[in-house]
Parts: structure tokens; sequence; C-alpha cells
């Protein structure tokens, strides 16, 4: 029951996929579908982004963070990461939330892939047009 009491939740999404991330105080442990950080993202940069708010915070050595996250691809999986991870968070020490908005960490990416049309050869390329 006390370990549950010092947990904090929450979601972030980003395209397609979902991340459920939970923070809990500890020595920087980071944990992603029961996988260390850098054998689930392999890229660097996908690292780098999703710890992104860690390192803004200055906390990435004080919380011990497991996360489960479905759908999309690993860049959209990182950027889901990043939004759940700003928002627990926020949701650890509201007085953080100023500066993670001011980052732009808590606001939800809306973009999402343009759906490809018929007669095309996806959403905006066309089928090469011959005259003769």
């Amino acid at each position: 029951m006390a370990e549950k009491k010092n947990t904090w939740y929450a979601t972030g999404r980003r395209k397609v996929a979902t991340a459920r991330v939970f923070l809990r105080p500890g020595k920087g442990r980071f944990l992603v579908n029961q996988r260390e950080l850098d054998d689930y993202f392999k890229r660097a940069t996908d690292r780098m982004i999703l710890k992104a708010p860690l390192v803004m915070t200055e906390s990435h050595e004080s919380f011990d963070i497991t996360v489960s996250v479905r759908g999309g691809g690993t860049t959209g999986q990182a950027g889901a990461v990043r939004h759940g991870l700003a928002r627990a968070l926020c949701r650890f020490n509201p007085e953080l939330r100023a500066a993670l908005k001011k980052a732009g960490f808590l606001t939800r990416d809306s973009r999402m892939v343009e759906r490809k049309k018929y007669g095309q050869k996806g959403a905006r390329g066309r089928f090469q047009f011959s005259k003769r």
C-alpha cells in the first residue's frame, strides 16, 4: 500500500502510439516494455526525445520509470513516452508545470498521417502524367 502512494501515473500519446508511464522514487532505472531503455530504443535521437523532460527538470537520477507503450513506430512511441513523462512529472510536482508547458512537453502533438486518396499514389503524390 505504501508503494502505491509513491507512484505517479500518466498517459501520453503521439500519432497512434500510447504510453503508460509510472514514476517511482529510485535511482534512475528506465524500463520500456520490461526492457532497458537502450535496448528498446536503439536510436540516440529517440532516447534524447523522451529524456528531455527529465533533463530539463534535472530529475533523471531521482526516479525509477516503468513504461508500457503500444502502437505506432519508434519515433511515435518516443514522443508518446515524452508526453506521458511530462504529465507524470506534473502530477509529482505541480510547480514544474509552467516550465514543462513552456517547453511544449505537455501539448499532445495532434499531427496524424494524411490518408491516401483514390486515383493517386499517396496522400499528395500523383501518378506521373503523360501527355502522349
